[in-house]
C-alpha cells in the first residue's frame, strides 16, 4: 500500500475511467473520479470504492472549460491534497461516418473535449507537481487511442484526430518536465468492450471487427486499467514520453 498519493482520472464514472479508480483506490490511492453528466455512475463507482475502504471523492465538473478543471484540482487540494497522478481519460466519440458528413461544429466539439481537456489538466497538474514550483513531482497517463494510428477511416477521423493530438502533446510535455520530477506517458487502447461504441451507433463493433485482432477477442476495461496504473505507479519510475497500446496485437 502506497500511502498519501493521490490521484485523479478525468471521465471515471464508467467503462476503463471507473477501472482506473478502482485499481487506484485498490492499491493505496485516494481517488477523485470526476464526471460530467452521470452523477448515479459516479455515485455507484464511488460507494464501491468506500465500501472496500478506500478513500474517494466524486467532483463533477466540465474537464473541457478551464474554470470548472481550476475548480476541479482546488477541490481535490481541498478534501484529499496535491495530486501525485492525473490521468486524463475523458473523452466523447460521435456517430460513424465519412470526414466529408463531419460537421465543423462536431469537429470542433470533439477536439475541444478530448484534446482541450487533456491539455487543461495536465497544466494544473504541472503547476502542482513540478519541482520547480515546490511539487515533490509526479505522474500523467493520457488515454489515446489506436486510432490514432489507423485514423479511423469511414468511422471518426475525427476523434483518431483527436488522439493524434494527445499523443504528440504526451510526447512533446514528456520531455519539457522530464527533469523537473513529473513523468507523462500514455496508453492506446484497441478494440475495448465498453459502452462508448454506443455513442457511435454501433454498440457490437468489437464483436464484428474481434476477427481482425491477432488474439481473436476484444479487450476489457480492466486490461487497460493495468496498463494505466504500471504507468503512474513507481513501477514506471523510469518511464516517460513512451506508449503502451493494450490492442491484442492489432
Amino acid at each position: 500500500m502506497i500511502p498519501n498519493k493521490i490521484a485523479i482520472i478525468t471521465g471515471s464514472s464508467r467503462g476503463i475511467g471507473a477501472e482506473t479508480a478502482r485499481l487506484f483506490a485498490e492499491n493505496g490511492y485516494a481517488v477523485c473520479i470526476n464526471h460530467v453528466a452521470n452523477d448515479a455512475a459516479a455515485e455507484k463507482t464511488k460507494n464501491e470504492i468506500l465500501g472496500k475502504g478506500g478513500q474517494c471523492i466524486a467532483v463533477k465538473a466540465d474537464v473541457s472549460v478551464a474554470s470548472e478543471v481550476t475548480r476541479l484540482f482546488e477541490t481535490v487540494d481541498a478534501e484529499l491534497g496535491p495530486v501525485s497522478v492525473l490521468v486524463n481519460n475523458a473523452g466523447i466519440l460521435k456517430d460513424q461516418c465519412r470526414m466529408i458528413d463531419i460537421s465543423e461544429a462536431r469537429f470542433e466539439q470533439v477536439l475541444r473535449t478530448n484534446v482541450m481537456s487533456c491539455f487543461i489538466c495536465c497544466k494544473e497538474a504541472v503547476k502542482r507537481m513540478s519541482t520547480q514550483n515546490g511539487g515533490t513531482g509526479g505522474a500523467i497517463v493520457n488515454v489515446s487511442s489506436g486510432a490514432s494510428k489507423s485514423g479511423s477511416p469511414n468511422e471518426y477521423i475525427d476523434y483518431a484526430a483527436s488522439k493524434g493530438a494527445i499523443d504528440t502533446l504526451t510526447r512533446g510535455l514528456a520531455l519539457e518536465v522530464a527533469d523537473e520530477g513529473i513523468r507523462v506517458n500514455a496508453v492506446r487502447p484497441g478494440l475495448i468492450h465498453t459502452e462508448m461504441h454506443a455513442s457511435g451507433g454501433e454498440p457490437n463493433r468489437v464483436d464484428r471487427l474481434q476477427s481482425k485482432i491477432p488474439m481473436q477477442r476484444g479487450g476489457q476495461p480492466e486490461e487497460v486499467a493495468e496498463a494505466i496504473f504500471w504507468l503512474g505507479s513507481e513501477k514506471a519510475s523510469f518511464v516517460t514520453g513512451s506508449f503502451i497500446d493494450p490492442s491484442g496485437g492489432l
